[in-house]
């Protein structure tokens, strides 16, 4: 049986507990998902509320991230469900190449150490050298991976990836607007749908896709759909891209490119990229999923050769 929360329960954790939906969205378990394990396995244990909703500790949300990224290995969750964090941290590893380049691993190490001044060194000088298009492919992919797993692990805090993060995309914004645009066509319009919160990813394709003399409407991140409908319209877009990291549902990023796409008009051309979709079914016709941060070049030089047929 549900337990009942107050704020004097000992819920587990050092992190305040959470409801079911934050949960959906931080692990990419779904709500469905969730109660059928509650029932069936007896894990997740949830609280409840005054409300009598949901309320998860966060030592049972760290645990369910770890099945979920079991689970896309292939496992079973009836096999892994009984282990101990420990232990799913075990088969994490095993399964998940640990090797990284030297430069990736150095930078791990100033993350850990709370060293950001020379983090910030380290990145401006290898963008430097490298150029923006390589920083972001050869390196910043790798190190957002390895940061994301180490997190996951535990050996990374959330303030310190915040910190990494905050850190990177002050790097990419100060680049972009260096960049002097040349042709300002296609015109795209980049953002996430309400609940997506992870907006490092659009800015990545902003950077490859201004290189390109490509003109960028930056929204940010959770706009809702018909708000996006509106900017596309005002700022005459070609293109709408619409990111959703692992952590969002691949059955609700789905459902809710498909509803976009129903009410964008049919002269926009929609992308959809992000982690999610990896896992995800293909939405349908009118979108175009772009897989990795390679692919939107290739979709790019797709959506110029359709329009000068």
């Amino acid at each position: 049986m549900d337990k009942k929360f107050s704020v004097a329960d000992e819920v587990g954790g050092d992190r305040p507990p959470v409801n079911i939906s934050s949960v959906e969205r931080d692990t990419g378990l779904s709500k469905d998902a969730l109660r059928v394990w509650e029932r069936r396995y007896g894990f997740p244990q949830p609280y409840r509320d005054a409300h009598g909703e949901r309320i998860y500790p966060s030592d049972q949300v760290d645990k369910l991230r770890l099945l979920k990224r079991l689970l896309d290995q292939g496992h079973r969750p009836s096999k892994i469900i009984d282990k101990s964090i420990d232990e799913l941290n075990a088969l994490c590893s095993e399964a998940e190449s640990p090797a990284h380049s030297a430069e990736v691993e150095a930078l791990l190490v100033l993350i850990k150490s709370h060293n950001s001044l020379e983090l910030r060194q380290t990145l401006t000088q290898t963008l430097l050298r490298e150029g923006l298009r390589r920083f972001v492919l050869d390196l910043i992919v790798p190190l957002n991976r390895a940061v994301g797993n180490a997190w996951m692990r535990g050996d990374i805090a959330v303030f310190e990836e915040h910190l990494y993060i905050e850190q990177v995309q002050g790097l990419l914004r100060n680049a972009i607007a260096s960049i002097q645009l040349r042709g300002h066509s296609p015109r795209v319009l980049l953002t996430t749908l309400p609940t997506e919160q992870h907006g490092m990813g659009l800015l990545m394709v902003e950077a490859l896709l201004t290189l390109e003399g490509v003109y960028c409407v930056p929204l940010g991140v959770e706009t809702p759909a018909t708000d996006i409908v509106a900017a596309a319209l005002a700022h005459d877009v070609d293109i709408v891209a619409i990111s959703f990291s692992a952590a969002f549902p691949a059955r609700l990023a789905t459902g809710s490119i498909r509803e976009l796409r129903e009410i964008l008009p049919a002269n926009i051309a929609l992308w959809v990229g992000g982690d999610a979709m990896l896992r995800a079914r293909t939405p349908g016709e009118g979108i175009d999923v772009v897989r990795n941060l390679e692919q939107v070049i290739a979709a790019l030089g797709e959506w110029r050769a359709r329009l000068s047929d």
